[in-house]
């Protein structure tokens, strides 16, 4: 039996098919929608681990450098070499479309593109534990930004995957199964009601001949005269 009272008629019918042909297509198209998201987050996962253990790697590298240029120079030096950066850096953010998935894209601009502006002090006070330091942590800002890009690709796909899976479970598991029944039902009453016609049809023409052959006589124990008999007359 049908899940929702639907019209038994032939018009409901065709209608209801070509909603079933347009929702197995939508299914097969987010099933291929979410599978090639998978491959996709999945490679993306990959690479953020392996990300994520390159950058605290550099972090942990320009954290054990800053601490021994701390080590070997005074605390007011160091606080003066920088205070000032000379290099000025700036985000710039921008999107591009992963599967019907807005993913962010960062890019680093900075003011000058002469690597030596990193360092804003003068060398002649300062020891090279901290050159050393500022560098490390210049090398690692671009894997940061990478390992940031990446993460949140990761959580907008897993979304979006997750949404993908609920569509595709309700229509294989809800909307098909209902418009199958429902296309089951409609053409069992179709059918049904094409017999009864044909029943009734029956039962008018048994009633005719009847009427025309005095039928209702015979089955009450009267005599018919013989036609052939009249015929010979």
């Amino acid at each position: 039996m049908a899940k929702k009272q639907v019209n038994p008629t032939r018009m409901e019918l065709t209608r209801i098919k070509r909603k079933l042909v347009t929702a197995m297509r939508g299914h097969k198209l987010l099933k291929d929608k979410r599978d090639e998201l998978m491959r996709q987050f999945l490679e993306l996962v990959r690479k953020n681990k392996e990300m994520r253990e390159k950058v605290e790697a550099g972090l942990k590298v320009a954290a054990q450098n800053f601490a021994l240029a701390r080590a070997t120079m005074q605390d007011e030096i160091l606080d003066t070499a920088l205070l000032a950066p000379s290099q000025e850096v700036w985000l710039e953010a921008g999107e591009k479309n992963v599967m019907s998935v807005m993913v962010p894209q960062f890019e680093i601009k900075t003011r000058s593109t002469d690597e030596s502006n990193i360092y804003s002090y003068g060398l002649s006070f300062t020891s090279s534990d901290l050159d050393i330091a500022v560098k490390s942590m210049a090398d690692v800002l671009p894997d940061m930004l990478q390992l940031a890009e990446i993460e949140k690709s990761c959580q907008l796909m897993a979304a979006e995957i997750e949404k993908t899976r609920r569509r595709v479970n309700a229509l294989e598991y809800v909307m098909i199964p209902e418009m199958q029944e429902n296309i089951k039902y409609i053409t069992m009453k179709l059918d049904e009601n094409e017999r009864s016609s044909q029943i009734r049809l029956m039962k008018v023409k048994d009633m005719m001949l009847e009427q025309t052959h005095h039928y209702s006589d015979k089955l009450a124990g009267k005599e018919i005269p013989d036609i052939r008999s009249e015929l010979e007359i």
